[in-house]
């Protein structure tokens, strides 16, 4: 078992099977040694969580979760990428999180920090990143949260 896969367990993590696309997209491209993976949703044992306005309908700490499953599921994409083989992950190079926030709600880097924590937890300095963490006006399906990612891998 790999470090990161050993990891995953101590945490409690078991990766799903990825999302399939639900439109003209696929879950990952490579180019080269980058991967750039799709926004991820707050799928966990294949039910939508977390849906709603962050600010009104959502708390702060519950979208914080609902980011560290969007991580969760990037996490799962990447494996596919890595063909199984998650210690061909170099680096977390950027995360873009997306919060379907109230029109007054401001503590997006809070949220992002669900998906960005959850990184260095499972790649250790290899997680650390770039990121953007933007509010919405809506998200699909009315999640609280979505976030895409992009990785250098060998």
């Amino acid at each position: 078992m790999s470090k990161i896969e050993e990891k995953l367990k101590s945490l409690g993590i078991e990766l799903p099977t990825p999302a399939a696309p639900v439109a003209n997209y696929v879950g990952f491209v490579k180019s080269g040694n980058t991967v750039f993976v799709s926004g991820q949703l707050p799928i966990e044992a294949g039910k939508l969580q977390f849906i709603g306005k962050v600010g009104s309908e959502i708390s702060a700490e519950d979208a914080k979760k609902a980011a560290r499953i969007c991580a969760i599921n990037l996490l799962a994409q990447i494996k596919v990428a890595c063909d199984g083989n998650l210690e061909r992950v170099v680096r977390c190079v950027k995360l873009g999180i997306f919060v379907n926030g109230e029109a007054n709600f401001k503590d997006h880097p809070a949220v992002a920090n669900g998906a960005s924590d959850l990184m260095v937890e499972v790649l250790g300095d290899a997680g650390k990143h770039a990121r953007a963490a933007v509010g919405s006006s809506s998200l699909p399906f009315g999640v609280a949260v979505e976030v895409d990612a992009i990785f250098e891998i060998k």
